[in-house]
């Protein structure tokens, strides 16, 4: 394949630059049936493709960015990603797509620089793939020469089914993991195999096996999520306000911010005044009699635990963090063990329950985190999964990990699991300030 040069300026900036990204833009988004091209589509007042370069563009290190996209809206997407990229727009530029995607990322691929070694290929319906993930998987590439994809555990149980639609077995999907971009590759191997591909794949990765290449998978984001249906663009808009509502204003002159703390009857630190910290701790033994059930997952297979509910010990870590950084008590005042109604009711009967009384006492919740102690489970095959559960429960950043105690104490013997949750609140009625 042969780079097409642009301007002069363009290709002197690309001299060095050892990474490309080709950014798949060209999709006409049928399913998302927006009346638009998907990487047109806005979420929460900015278009997909637009969110989709700001990871790009935010890498410490200097990438080449190819953005494919459909012919009829190369000018305009040219002045879309000169308005991302900024200062960096030399690094860009952006090409039409072909029939399918295959020949979409080939018509990307023909304008990589030649000094380009590795080369990444992202889907641009998912808007919020971390830059980190890009990183990594550029970096791995670089150290092992393989091809490199991002992967998440399958969480859903799969069936296997027949031509009448009779399930004829349930696969391990122990062994499953779900794809997603970027997808990273040495240049010259990638290059050869589009060039004698004769068959169209689902994505590049199997091409790339296809021609007797190895592919390994690196550990993906939930965040990375692909936008293909109305629900699926309705809770990207949900993150992007929530990331707008997080981000720091920026910071207003000394003497302005107190002649405003003075106008709100209120002292300089306020902000500071209205977060809350809170600390949950729960312990429960194994009981083999029980299911699973940790961190709002079902652990299939695994011993459950005792309790009088379905003995989360996560869920129940993170509503007494949560009531005690609002200051409403614990999870046995709210939820006592001698109530009928909560006879093996589920972790989030709890954590949603929770959450209701702290919107009603005026708070909302800023962030968490939970550590859970034991040998067992092994979250580490499930942790992205658990933390995008609770996130999806909490409304707001849960991180979760683990460890364990070298054999020592309750949780050392096997014997059952501890969690340790803290979470930050903040005061969003101010009759609430005490």
């Amino acid at each position: 394949m042969q780079f097409e040069p642009g301007v002069t300026e363009v290709d002197d900036l690309l001299v060095d630059v050892a990474r490309a990204v080709v950014v798949v833009a060209a999709g006409s988004g049928t399913r998302l049936a927006q009346g638009a091209p998907k990487a047109f589509v806005a979420v929460a007042g900015r278009s997909i493709l637009e969110r989709s370069l700001e990871s790009i563009f935010a890498s410490a290190d200097p990438v080449q960015v190819v953005v494919v996209v459909p012919a009829a809206l190369v000018d305009e997407s040219r002045a879309l990603v000169d308005s991302v990229a900024g200062p960096a727009s030399g690094y860009a530029s952006v090409v039409s797509g072909g029939a399918s995607r295959q020949a979409s990322v080939a018509a990307g691929l023909a304008r990589v620089a030649p000094s380009v070694a590795t080369v990444l290929v992202h889907d641009c319906a998912r808007p919020f793939t971390p830059t980190a993930q890009f990183d990594l998987v550029a970096s791995t590439v670089e150290r092992t020469g393989h091809g490199v994809v991002p992967g998440l555990p399958v969480s859903d149980t799969i069936k296997r089914v027949g031509s009448a639609g009779e399930v004829v077995e349930t696969v391990d999907r122990s062994e499953l993991v779900a794809m997603q971009t970027p997808q990273g590759f040495p240049r010259a191997e990638l290059d050869a195999a589009y060039a004698t591909a004769g068959a169209e794949h689902t994505d590049d990765a199997a091409l790339f096996a296809a021609h007797g290449h190895r592919v390994v998978v690196v550990e993906g984001d939930p965040v990375a999520f692909k936008i293909t249906t109305p629900w699926d663009l309705r809770r990207a808009e949900t993150i992007a306000r929530e990331r707008a509502a997080a981000a720091p204003a920026p910071a207003p002159a000394a003497a302005s911010a107190a002649a405003a703390a003075a106008e709100r009857g209120s002292r300089p630190d306020d902000d500071a005044h209205r977060l809350r910290t809170g600390l949950g701790v729960d312990v429960h033994a194994f009981d083999d009699r029980q299911p699973l059930h940790l961190g709002l997952l079902h652990f299939e297979g695994e011993a459950g635990l005792a309790g009088h509910s379905d003995g989360d010990a996560v869920a129940h870590a993170l509503v007494d963090a949560l009531l005690s950084a609002a200051g409403l008590g614990d999870i046995g005042s709210m939820f006592g063990t001698d109530d009928p109604r909560f006879a093996g009711a589920s972790g989030e009967v709890f954590v949603t329950a929770t959450l209701e009384r702290l919107t009603a006492a005026g708070f909302d919740v800023v962030s968490a985190a939970v550590q859970v102690i034991g040998n067992r489970p092994r979250l580490a095959r499930r942790r992205l999964e658990m933390e995008a559960r609770l996130i999806e429960v909490v409304g707001a950043p849960v991180s979760v990990s683990a460890t364990t105690t070298d054999g020592l104490g309750f949780t050392g013997r096997g014997e059952g699991v501890t969690a340790i949750a803290t979470a930050l609140v903040a005061v969003v009625d101010g009759t609430s300030i005490g």
